[in-house]
């Protein structure tokens, strides 16, 4: 009966080494991994919603005119022929 329960608290002993030893894959380690896998997953999340906005905005260049008369005249500074161009200065 002795020698059963020496085993007994052999095993609790060496499981227990196990569950809290940094090396071989503690509840610390554990906790660290669900911490990076919900920041990945936070990422894919937001790399996610910049692809879907950038697919809409390719999809409304591809179809439109207005998106592209849009952007020419934001962000190159481009005016159509029968336009006149104002500049105010404050």
């Amino acid at each position: 009966m002795k020698i059963l329960l020496v085993i007994i608290v052999l095993l609790i002993a060496h499981f227990q080494y196990r569950l809290w030893d940094p090396e071989n894959g503690s509840i610390a380690e554990l906790k660290g991994r669900e911490q990076q896998l919900a920041e990945l997953k936070q990422l894919v999340e937001e790399k996610k919603q910049r692809n879907e906005a950038l697919y809409a905005e390719v999809e409304d260049l591809r179809k439109g005119q207005e998106a592209l008369e849009e952007r020419a005249r934001d962000e190159l500074g481009m005016i159509r022929a029968d336009e006149t161009f104002f500049q105010v200065l404050e």
